[in-house]
């Protein structure tokens, strides 16, 4: 049975070596074809190396298959010259994987940078050696060749493995630290055991030799102990390693995505900060210069009629100045910074209990709301600024007497609404800042906003992805 299966793959070694090429391929490919040039993760600078070593890995693999063809057509020197492109290639895919490594470290500290530069120097002795002396100690182009692909694994695969293997380590960490993202820490983890493992099978596992290693750890031994070819074991490790890193590539996505949304966020609190601007301007500021016109009319009538209609304009300033107190309360409320810790319910019921609302009168909060998972910090802000617009608007405006206060998670759909029996919105009305911005937060949160006034009083409703609120 086992001589059935080595000859089984020695008859489809080219299928072997065709696979081994295509997966280091795809690996390459796939990162080549991504774009990260607006990216700030570290991870981004790093990653074109990667993409050069599977290429690059992916043609000296596919060399193996297609030399031996062309040995039987072209003439001996130039089948001499395609072995010594074919094994300077390999050192130099191993050159990629090396800088990946020391590019995936950075930043490094000052007496440290001397790494980025030690895939050149190795690459550079490796030519030296093999250009030089080399050729002088071997008896015959064969065994040139050959010790050339072994002291480029040695000297410059396996380091690179483990270096590359370590630079992901530390990018898992990373990435774990700034995105708290447990799963893409977890594949660029198996990632790097994928590039251990090639560390020994591609780097320390040479064709075989008569000195150092390769004398006893060579492919020969090797696949008689593991009954299955050694360029196999690679493409499966290659594989994993090529998985992993594709499904990496998630994190630039979900970068973009949060980069968007805080552009977005920004832009909302733009448009509050506007509105807010405009309102204190035009309402507020107008209010409290109405109530000094009145004093000084009190003043005036003070001194000249005894204060006969004095207590009524006393009145009058003090119901202005108790609405300016509210609008800027209720401005206040609006820029306080977002909660954290507190769930929904116990959030709603504190906005719903707080002085600058006090005079909506009647005030029924009914909420239907899971205790747990919490809401993310950012979420839980944006559904409190929608209610709090929302109640603000109908103390300021709608005389309501009765305002309903509503929130209820039914199939991992948050519905929330707010009722009032005030005056409603006219036929003709125009959305104005503050309902546009509670619109843009809804959109934010993945939901939607729908206003309906059909004659007396309001109702807005905002339903969001539960499920969506949590993460």
């Amino acid at each position: 049975m086992i001589e059935f299966i080595r000859t089984f793959f020695r008859a489809n070694q080219i299928i072997i070596l065709s696979i081994y090429g295509q997966v280091f391929f795809v690996l390459g490919l796939a990162i080549a074809l991504q774009s990260w040039r607006h990216s700030r993760l570290r991870l981004a600078r790093s990653l074109n190396w990667l993409a050069a070593f599977g290429i690059t890995h992916a043609l000296v693999e596919w060399g193996d298959v297609f030399i031996p063809i062309q040995a039987g057509y072209l003439s001996a020197p130039i089948v001499e010259l395609l072995h010594s492109v074919h094994v300077i290639l390999l050192a130099f895919s191993f050159v990629c994987l090396f800088q990946f490594g020391a590019e995936a470290l950075r930043p490094l500290p000052g007496r440290r940078r001397w790494l980025r530069a030690v895939p050149a120097i190795a690459f550079g002795l490796w030519l030296l050696w093999n250009w030089g002396p080399g050729p002088l100690l071997t008896p015959d182009i064969r065994s040139w060749f050959n010790l050339a692909n072994i002291l480029a694994r040695y000297g410059i695969g396996f380091p690179a493995a483990l270096l590359a293997a370590f630079g992901l380590w530390r990018q898992s960490r990373d990435m774990e630290a700034n995105l708290h993202m447990p799963h893409l820490q977890r594949t660029l983890r198996l990632a790097a055991l994928a590039l251990v493992g090639y560390s020994v099978f591609g780097g320390l596992v040479t064709p075989r030799a008569d000195f150092l290693l390769a004398a006893w750890l060579n492919t020969e031994r090797m696949e008689q102990l593991l009954i299955v070819p050694v360029p196999l074991v690679r493409s499966l490790l290659g594989l994993i390693l090529t998985v992993s890193i594709i499904r990496s590539l998630e994190v630039f996505r979900v970068e973009l995505d949060r980069r968007l949304s805080s552009m977005e966020e920004e832009q909302v609190l733009t448009t509050e900060r506007e509105r807010i601007g405009r309102e204190l301007h035009d309402g507020t500021l107008q209010t409290i210069y109405a109530a000094g016109l009145l004093l000084q009319a009190v003043e005036r009538e003070v001194t000249l009629h005894d204060g006969a209609p004095t207590a009524a304009h006393l009145q009058q300033s003090m119901q202005l100045l108790n609405q300016a107190i509210a609008d800027i309360r209720s401005y206040i409320g609006a820029l306080r910074s977002q909660p954290t810790g507190v769930s929904l319910a116990a959030a709603l019921h504190d906005l719903a209990g707080h002085h600058h609302l006090r005079s909506l009168g009647d005030l029924e909060v009914k909420l239907d709301l899971p205790d747990e998972p919490p809401l993310a910090p950012v979420h839980l802000g944006h559904l409190l600024a929608i209610v709090n617009e929302a109640l603000s608007n109908v103390a300021r405006h709608a005389q309501a007497t009765r305002v309903q206060l509503s929130a209820a998670v039914v199939e991992q759909q948050l519905h929330l609404q707010i009722s009032d029996n005030g005056h409603g919105l006219s036929p003709d009305y125009v959305v104005g800042y503050g309902l546009r911005n509670m619109q843009d937060r809804a959109r934010l949160l993945g939901g939607s906003m729908q206003i309906e006034s059909h004659g007396k009083g309001m109702t807005i409703r905002v339903t969001v992805p539960w499920d969506e609120q949590t993460r």
